[in-house]
C-alpha cells in the first residue's frame, strides 16, 4: 500500500509541476483558467491521497469545499469566456436565411 501511495504522490507532483509550467506560458486567459481549475483537481487528490495514507476521513470536507470551488470556477469561466452564444448564432442563421 505505502509502494502505491508513493507512486500516486510523484504522479500528481509531476502533474502539477507541468500544470503550473502550463499556467505561466499560458498564452491566453483561457488557458490559465482551466490550467487553474486542474490545478485544483490535484489538490483535491493530494487531500485524498493523504487521507488514505492516514486513514482517515477528516479531509472529506475540505475535499467538498474544494470540489465545489472547482465547479463554481468552471462554470464561471465557461460563462464569461468570450465565444458566440447559441441565441446569437441562432439569430445569424435567420439572417442569412431571410437574405
Amino acid at each position: 500500500m505505502s509502494a502505491v501511495l508513493t507512486v500516486a504522490a510523484v504522479v500528481l507532483g509531476v502533474s502539477a509541476m507541468l500544470t503550473l509550467a502550463r499556467m505561466t506560458m499560458g498564452p491566453t486567459m483561457l488557458d490559465r483558467a482551466i490550467s487553474f481549475d486542474v490545478l485544483l483537481s490535484i489538490t483535491i487528490c493530494v487531500i485524498a491521497v493523504d487521507a488514505a495514507l492516514r486513514r482517515t476521513a477528516e479531509n472529506l470536507p475540505a475535499m467538498l469545499v474544494a470540489t465545489l470551488l472547482g465547479f463554481v470556477g468552471s462554470v464561471s469561466v465557461a460563462r464569461f469566456s468570450p465565444g458566440s452564444d447559441d441565441v446569437e448564432a441562432e439569430a445569424a442563421d435567420d439572417e442569412e436565411g431571410d437574405g
